[in-house]
């Protein structure tokens, strides 16, 4: 599944002169293969205090339709203002993304902007830049020949595969590999790889002393090895996060996206695009349970929230979810797969085609297009059998459709394989990719020990025989917090089934959906009934019993008692 990426290398002699300029050795007919593209940062004017500076960018590569351009001053230089690009600064780094009017650079091309800042003590020019992601070179003075030392293009198409998982071990995140170890029986699973959470600005870093990102990515290097590995990563701090589900809302309001912009997607993007992970697969899960809320949670639905009316009102969702496949779709080495929902979620016929055409909308918003989306994942944090086998979707009873019985609903899936298949067809039949691939999250939707069925229900009637004979043992579909008799599902594997990447554990086990009560916490995350156990339902669930475990902590807290029950009710089991 090779995706289409601008990769660019600058090649770049800074020259730090009293001009105070960094200025391209070479022009484009010395050698546009030694130098695919150039970068001229001048200051202009300096004031002791201030300067103002215009930098031209010349691709000499393939034409692009966007660009962004990245730097870390090594002083304390900061941007107040910006002309002819989107310019905004987290700390030390800045990056300059395209206005609308200038983001198409042919080869050849070229564009330039200007900004103003601020500074205390020295003014040096940057001593590297990255555009698209790429981190620039420093020419070799004159030879245009590449240098055969230089390391390989991390984002050149060519390197990219068309499946991460093929081939591929999967890191094994240190901190959950160390509690379920802690747990009895735990050592079982604890070298199974899951998803690293970054689920707050501050996890970028690392939160009370522990691993941050490049933490992670170190860890993942040393893991590695001569071989191949993938490390999973979720992007989860969309501005008024999980619209629908008080237990997982997140730090940031409704209308903070450009901090979600600057302080959360650009720094996480400046440590992904480090030369030093290249040779890394990375794969994102971006912004899971988001864009399906402005399908099936919005006015006029009996399920809608205010909330979510907000976020389909400000577009926040979109923009964030656009920005964020734009800026790590341009890293080479990263897979980006959005999040799609769930069958109990999007499969029926109202929901179904409408998410699509929503993933759409967002992954060609903000500069993103399809091409930097690889795939889609499904199912993530969630329940939902991978495969039910004792009744399908055209099963009858005494002439009743499966589809009429209380449980399926008249949804058009019963499980998550069928679904995540259709669910690729349709997102290929709108434009995306026709190599699409999918991810299920099995972390928890195994349902086994003695609950699981041994055949079909009986046929007295539809629902006795779907009841009777369904693996997945939620009182309702709509149910998704801290399951009772859930247990682990299939374990992580590559290429498991048609159109399927791979079977992950992007929800690493034993780690809460949600308190059971309210609990203060300065993490941003509210109380919701549904995982409270003595909840009697809403619109969502069908008024159901909230099917949840008692004596839970605050979503992303590790829960024990979950942890035992998954291991004991898995399936397949454990030996």
């Amino acid at each position: 599944m090779t995706r289409s990426r601008t990769a660019m290398l600058a090649a770049l002699t800074l020259v730090a002169g009293a001009s105070g300029t960094a200025l391209a050795a070479h022009s484009a007919s010395a050698g546009v293969a030694a130098v695919p593209c150039t970068v001229d940062y001048q200051v202009q004017n300096d004031w002791g205090s201030g300067f103002t500076a215009a930098v031209t960018v010349t691709n000499n590569g393939a034409a692009t339709s966007s660009w962004s351009l990245g730097w870390t001053y090594a002083g304390s230089q900061k941007v107040t203002n910006s002309w002819n690009a989107k310019v905004s600064q987290s700390g030390a780094a800045v990056t300059a993304a395209n206005e609308s009017y200038n983001g198409t650079l042919s080869t050849g091309g070229s564009a330039s902007f200007g900004f103003q800042g601020t500074y205390s003590g020295s003014n040096a020019v940057p001593a590297t830049f990255q555009l698209n992601g790429v981190t620039c070179n420093v020419d070799d003075g004159g030879s245009t020949d590449p240098d055969p030392t230089d390391p390989p293009d991390p984002g050149g198409p060519s390197d990219r595969v068309n499946n991460p998982y093929d081939g591929a071990k999967v890191y094994v995140n240190p901190e959950w590999s160390e509690k379920a170890a802690a747990e009895p029986g735990g050592n079982r699973i604890a070298d199974q790889p899951t998803g690293v959470w970054l689920d707050r600005t501050a996890a970028i870093e690392g939160v009370n002393g522990g691993m941050g990102l490049r933490d992670h990515l170190d860890e993942a290097l040393a893991q590695k090895g001569s071989g191949e590995l993938a490390i999973q990563l979720v992007i989860y701090n969309l501005p008024g996060r999980d619209c629908a589900a008080l237990a997982s809302n997140g730090e940031l309001g409704p209308t903070e996206i450009d901090k979600y912009k600057t302080q959360y997607i650009d720094p996480i993007a400046a440590i992904l695009a480090d030369p030093k992970y290249a040779g890394l697969r990375i794969v994102t899960t971006v912004e899971i349970d988001s864009l399906p809320n402005l399908v099936t949670n919005v006015t006029p639905r009996p399920t809608a929230t205010p909330n979510c009316d907000v976020m389909k009102a400000n577009g926040n969702y979109q923009k964030g979810v656009g920005y964020a496949l734009n800026k790590l779709g341009d890293i080479g080495n990263v897979y980006n797969y959005v999040d799609a929902g769930h069958h109990g979620w999007l499969g029926w016929d109202d929901n179904f085609g409408a998410s699509a055409d929503m993933f759409k909308t967002a992954a060609t918003t903000e500069g993103a297009t399809v091409a930097d989306v690889h795939g889609f994942i499904v199912n993530t944090a969630n329940y939902s059998a991978l495969k039910e086998e004792n009744f399908t979707i055209t099963d009858s009873v005494n002439g009743t459709s499966v589809r009429q019985s209380k449980w399926v609903d008249w949804n058009r899936y019963t499980d998550e394989l069928s679904y995540a298949q259709a669910m690729r067809d349709k997102l290929v039949s709108i434009g995306f990719d026709q190599n699409l691939g999918m991810l299920i999250d099995t972390s928890r939707n195994g349902w086994g020990g003695a609950a699981r069925p041994a055949g079909p229900g009986p046929q007295s009637s539809v629902d006795a025989y779907v009841d009777g004979g369904r693996y997945d043992r939620r009182i309702h579909l709509g149910n998704w917090c801290n399951q009772a008799g859930a247990g682990l599902g299939e374990r992580p594997q590559a290429s498991p089934a048609a159109g399927i990447d791979a079977y992950v554990w992007m929800k690493p086990p034993g780690e809460s959906d949600g308190a059971s009560k309210e609990i203060p916490n300065t993490e941003g995350k509210g109380f919701d009934r549904m995982c409270d156990p003595t909840y009697e339902g809403n619109a969502r669930n069908g008024n159901s019993p909230s099917g949840a475990l008692a004596d839970a902590p605050i979503s992303g807290h590790w829960f024990s008692a979950q942890f035992q029950e998954l291991m004991k009710n898995a399936y397949p089991p454990l030996s």
